[in-house]
């Protein structure tokens, strides 16, 4: 496939998508999780956000090795392509907690009330606690791992090649 937008490589293009679903998703997930009224107002656009940032990783990492192809391979080129190898399964588990999460308040009302029962309050509430922490935990990785890709890219590209005053 070729890569290429109007003469400029998709992923300077793409990556900016991906630099706002990433993270829209991850939030999106992180507010479900901590605020109900959000969640039920959110209500399926979690999952569709986070299945658009599933689908533009991929996408973005094939454009950059397309791109890779194509400019002289730095030290910091190299290690931006490394990272971003790191981001899917990051983002698939963003996107699996998103559907779990909308599948769960959707439909699972009765199993939610059967669970409740069985594990009683103090129970369901470690099993919350938990649940959330660890949400907390992968969308807080995610949007760390997407920052750091991001930088480590400007840095390849933008290090060293512009002045720190304008000349007159």
């Amino acid at each position: 496939m070729d890569y290429e937008v109007t003469g400029l490589p998709m992923h300077v293009l793409i990556v900016h998508a991906t630099v706002v679903f990433v993270p829209l998703a991850a939030f999106c997930v992180v507010l479900g999780i901590v605020w109900p009224a959000a969640r039920r107002r959110l209500g399926i656009i979690t999952p569709l956000v986070a299945l658009v940032a599933l689908v533009l990783v991929p996408v973005t990492v094939a454009a950059g090795a397309w791109l890779l192809e194509r400019v002289d391979s730095t030290p910091r080129i190299i290690a931006h392509m490394q990272l971003g190898g790191t981001l899917l399964p990051w983002v698939v588990g963003v996107f699996l907690v998103a559907l779990a999460q909308w599948l769960w308040f959707r439909y699972g009302a009765t199993q939610a009330d059967g669970l409740r029962r069985r594990l009683g309050t103090a129970g369901s509430r470690v099993v919350g606690a938990i649940a959330v922490v660890l949400a907390l935990v992968l969308c807080g990785g995610t949007v760390f791992t997407v920052v750091q890709i991001g930088e480590s890219g400007s840095r390849a590209v933008w290090e060293g090649s512009f002045r720190s005053s304008a000349e007159d």
